[in-house]
């Protein structure tokens, strides 16, 4: 790979990462400052409809992971070079905080800018995040490993399992499946209370999908 390819690989992850953030958390913020005017549905829908543009803008360019727990899932299944996981992750990190950064800017009353937090107890949004990230990496592996048909429906379907995730859980979890969406908010607001659930979780979900995947993949047996 030259280093003009992956130049164009990593600008690809911030500036999806920065879309990701900064729409989706950005939908928190406003409907937290506009008294609920966006709702928990429109919420929802933000990230996945924004998850499934991306897919479709940058899947040729990076793969569009956007979220440090893919990168890794991928690298497990063999479907990422292990060379591209640290830049990939920084570049994701990266362009999440530089998101966070202009919604506090735009924000300045918000207090949390859409941090994840859990509403019942740590072990309940632990296990929602393992098992949402598990959910949202079997359809990615599945829709990657698939014909020129699935590849043209990719978009669609992470998108949608994201917004439907998002509307059962955000409420108790927040639905993150994404260390870096979780990390940058919390960082720029320095309210790092429960960070680790959305840290650990989502990479051991995105991890335990790649043997799941392995048994239910008919053309390995």
């Amino acid at each position: 790979m030259n280093q003009s390819s992956l130049s164009r690989q990593l600008v690809a992850e911030a500036f999806g990462t920065f879309c990701l953030v900064f729409a989706g958390t950005g939908a928190v913020v406003v409907n937290e400052v506009t008294g609920g005017v966006v709702t928990h549905v429109g919420v929802a829908l933000t990230f996945g409809l924004v998850v499934m543009s991306l897919v479709y803008a940058l899947g040729n360019v990076s793969g569009c992971h956007i979220n440090p727990a893919v990168t890794l899932g991928l690298c497990a299944a063999g479907r990422c070079e292990r060379v591209l996981v640290a830049p990939f992750i920084a570049s994701q990190c990266g362009g999440a905080c530089l998101a966070s950064g202009m919604l506090r800017m735009l924000f300045p009353e918000s207090t949390t800018l859409g941090a994840t937090m859990p509403a019942g107890s740590e072990v309940q949004s632990l296990v929602l995040e393992f098992v949402l990230t598990l959910i949202l990496m079997v359809v990615i592996l599945s829709m990657s490993s698939g014909g020129r048909e699935e590849t043209l429906m990719a978009g669609v379907a992470i998108g949608g399992v994201i917004g439907l995730e998002a509307l059962f859980a955000g409420p108790i979890s927040g639905a993150s499946m994404n260390p870096a969406r979780s990390l940058a908010p919390a960082l720029v607001t320095m309210h790092f209370d429960h960070l680790w659930i959305y840290l650990v979780a989502p990479i051991a979900g995105a991890l335990a999908s790649v043997p799941l995947d392995h048994l239910m993949d008919s053309s390995r047996t």
